[in-house]
């Protein structure tokens, strides 16, 4: 089913939207809350929620042109907020590193309440994006969104990790440059 019919059942209250939603984008979004959580049960809730939610901000937001990418963001809320949870004091390897990956080329939390607003910031770097070949994009999104292990994404691609790594560290560095191009202090 289309996605702009599936929010047509979203804003009828259907409840056959959240069928059709699960059966379009259900393992892609328990796929994409197993990576953060790395716990089955715990990537269930996450989709069961993302549902949930979806149900109460749908209406007032309409995505129709972009169903997967509003639950997604539910979705990857939910994860984060569940490891946070879990690893109160212990931190989980995956999230950190890729933390660390992103602080060198993107402001802190309080540089950005400080000096801009995040949606602007977050505007700069999807016009980054944007310049990018669609495979360095492509990349870059599977890594730092969709949590993709480096592994993934070179059997993806049919590169070797190390061409993955090269390439995501060179990507970093160009949104660096170009974010401190848009004035943002790291």
């Amino acid at each position: 089913m289309e996605d702009s019919k599936i929010v047509d059942l979203y804003l009828e209250r259907n409840e056959a939207a959240i069928q059709n939603t699960s059966k379009k984008y259900g393992v892609a979004l328990r796929g994409m809350a197993f990576r953060v959580v790395g716990d089955a049960l715990a990537s269930e809730e996450c989709e069961n929620d993302t549902y949930w939610e979806a149900w109460n901000l749908i209406p007032p937001h309409e995505p129709r042109t972009y169903l997967f990418a509003f639950l997604g963001r539910i979705t990857r809320h939910l994860a984060i907020g569940i490891l946070r949870k879990t690893s109160a004091k212990k931190r989980s390897a995956p999230v950190v590193e890729l933390s660390q990956e992103m602080e060198q080329c993107i402001p802190s939390q309080g540089d950005i309440s400080e000096s801009v607003d995040a949606q602007e910031l977050g505007k700069s770097i999807s016009g980054f994006l944007a310049t990018l070949k669609e495979e360095q994009r492509s990349m870059f999104v599977r890594r730092y969104w969709f949590f993709d292990p480096i592994s993934d994404i070179a059997k993806r691609y049919g590169y070797s990790e190390s061409k993955v790594k090269s390439t995501l560290f060179r990507t970093r560095e160009k949104l660096k440059t170009h974010l401190e191009k848009e004035g943002y202090s790291l």
